[in-house]
């Protein structure tokens, strides 16, 4: 099966500081692929580099973003804000803020649609029904009645969600779709997303920082780590034995189950834009450090097992 989305050799900058690093990831239909790592690894860049929704003083120096075999780098504003929402959807972190406060549900909703397929109001109206009862909405003609702030936050994700599937989007870029969301909330919405994989073939690219979601619904991980991608294989060889010392480190830090365990944390924190640290950028936080090689040299991203990549020169 062809990818459905590759990106190649990516580097981004915010002015003069490199944010992104050689990022390599592609994407097949009916896969949910999962970008892991702390906050601010440049996980959110990566999603935003697709959409082309970067901040204006974000610009990418080389790599290619191929959507379908055609790099969305070259398509012309225009073009990407058709191919947007539409081919490509993005559910944003906070379902609180991403619908406008004062239209409706329905009237949000008709509006996607209509902007992205020639139909009339009507047939926007039935498509908007469709695809709210697909997600689960209860009281569908109420509820298209309804303003953003008569709903909860998972209601509202939904929603975001139903305008994803209104345009028939091939890819949903969910970014920690999840955040501020209760722990059953959480379980529905992820539910739901690995249903309209399964039974859409909708491409998914999940954002997350929490590995105990991303075990339970991803079928390939990639792991970020200061800008650069240290590991990637598919989900369950991942979890079953993670290769490179900070994939070992964010496992291990994770919460047991065994209250006599003491909860293991890793030390320091990660490096900003700004800092310069030869070799490994892992290495200053690293268990396995070893003077000369790792600060010496950066690593790649080689195989060490079937479809089980690492970069790490000790490992």
């Amino acid at each position: 099966m062809e990818n459905l989305l590759e990106i190649k050799n990516l580097n981004l900058f915010f002015d003069r500081y490199q944010v992104l690093y050689n990022v390599n990831l592609s994407l097949k239909k009916g896969i949910m692929h999962a970008l892991a790592g702390e906050s601010g690894c440049g996980k959110t860049m990566t999603a935003m580099s697709v959409m082309r929704l970067l901040p204006k003083t974000a610009s990418i120096k080389s790599g290619e973003i191929l959507f379908k075999g055609k790099n969305l780098l070259e398509y012309k504003e225009r073009e990407i804000r058709d191919l947007r929402g539409n081919k490509i959807a993005l559910i944003p972190q906070d379902p609180m803020t991403a619908l406008n406060p004062l239209y409706t549900v329905g009237n949000q909703l008709i509006e996607a649609i209509r902007a992205h397929s020639k139909v009339s109001e009507r047939q926007a109206l039935r498509k908007a029904r469709e695809v709210l009862d697909m997600v689960s909405i209860p009281d569908i003609e109420n509820k298209l009645k309804f303003y953003p702030h008569e709903f909860s936050g998972g209601m509202k994700q939904r929603i975001i969600i139903a305008m994803a599937l209104a345009c028939n989007a091939e890819l949903i870029i969910a970014d920690e779709p999840t955040t501020a969301l209760d722990v059953t909330i959480q379980k529905q919405i992820m539910d739901l997303l690995d249903e309209i994989k399964r039974e859409l073939k909708t491409a998914i690219l999940l954002i997350s920082h929490d590995l105990a979601l991303v075990s339970n619904y991803a079928d390939y991980i990639s792991v970020m780590y200061s800008g650069h991608i240290v590991e990637e294989a598919p989900a369950k060889d991942f979890f079953k034995k993670p290769i490179h010392p900070y994939s070992i480190a964010l496992i291990n830090s994770l919460p047991s189950r065994n209250p006599e365990l003491k909860l293991k944390t890793i030390e320091g924190a990660p490096p900003s834009i700004q800092e310069q640290i030869a070799g490994c950028k892992f290495h200053p936080r690293c268990d396995f450090f070893k003077p000369g090689i790792c600060d010496a040299k950066e690593p790649k991203l080689v195989e060490k097992a079937i479809y089980h990549y690492s970069a790490c020169l000790i490992k």
